[in-house]
């Protein structure tokens, strides 16, 4: 039984046999498909049906692929924890991680281990139960709706009291490990990593970005247009409802994907939620109705859409 095209369902993983390695595909990220559970043996990939026993191979590694974008590959291994791995993964969402743990009860995967270089990375971690909200949040009712976002602002409240350590004192706006942020509103342009110590450098980095990548149109009003922050505090920074798993009583379980998380000005959570990316139904309005505080980010509109 050859292969073609696509990988060939293992439907001898349900007993003892060994697959035979003429039925699979050479293992590489383009064989790998977001939803597919597969067993990697000897360099080659065959795929596992939805239906076969959940249970561990005699031999080789099972996994299914979660998700795969930017330079991150996640993979549920073994039916029993999670891996995120490839060349964007770095330090600093390990000791985000960590902090968050240390410091609240905010529901998140527990670091299991990292191996981590200047070139890539791999995280191991617990799994969450649930369902990313994602996936349910257009057939809930308004009432729910309403919930689950007064619960997402009370976790975002957690967050916000996690102490600065010493070390990082200085900035105004850094990672969780003290490395300068990726992100494109505030990237350093020329990736040397210059720290942001007051919000007025932060202001002035979304300024000097707008103006470098062409914006014209509020070259004159963006300085002050922009909002402005008197105290720098924890963010996740990409809350959103493919980062947020719910049991089947819709409370949060677990809040996933912590790589942009760190210290930032105070209106950064609230703009972050309120990004054309974190569209998804009416979950926007909803936040924006449940929000505690909220800010005029009509200056960081005006930016991301040069800088996106």
């Amino acid at each position: 039984m050859a292969s073609n095209a696509s990988v060939t369902d293992l439907t001898a993983c349900k007993s003892e046999s060994t697959p035979n390695p003429e039925d699979g595909v050479p293992f590489s990220y383009g064989n790998l498909h977001v939803g597919e559970t597969y067993l990697k043996l000897n360099k080659k990939l065959f795929k596992i049906p939805p239906d076969a026993k959940k249970e561990p191979p005699l031999e080789g590694d099972v996994f299914r692929v979660l998700s795969k974008q930017g330079g991150r590959l996640v993979l549920e291994r073994e039916y029993s924890y999670v891996s995120k791995g490839g060349t964007a993964v770095r330090r600093f969402e390990v000791e985000a991680m960590k902090l968050v743990a240390k410091h609240t009860s905010v529901p998140l995967p527990e670091v299991i281990y990292s191996l981590i270089d200047d070139h890539s990375g791999e995280i191991g971690m617990t799994t969450i139960p649930g369902t990313t909200l994602e996936s349910l949040w257009d057939k809930l009712n308004d009432e729910t709706k309403k919930s689950i976002c007064h619960e997402t602002w009370d976790q975002i409240a957690k967050l916000r009291e996690i102490p600065q350590p010493p070390a990082l004192k200085p900035f105004f706006q850094c990672l969780a490990d003290g490395s300068p942020t990726l992100d494109a509103l505030i990237e350093d342009l020329d990736r040397s990593g210059t720290p942001l110590y007051t919000d007025e450098d932060v202001r002035t980095r979304i300024y000097r970005r707008y103006l470098h990548f062409g914006g014209l149109r509020y070259k004159n009003e963006l300085p002050d247009m922009l909002p402005r922050s008197s105290r720098t505090v924890f963010t996740h920074a990409d809350i959103a409802p493919r980062n947020i798993m719910v049991d089947d009583n819709y409370h949060i379980t677990g809040i996933l994907d912590w790589e942009y998380a760190g210290w930032y000005p105070d209106y950064w959570e609230y703009a972050q939620i309120m990004r054309p990316a974190c569209r998804t139904g009416d979950w926007q309005k909803w936040m924006g109705l449940t929000a505690p505080q909220k800010w005029d980010i009509s200056g960081i509109a005006a930016a991301r859409r040069v800088l996106f």
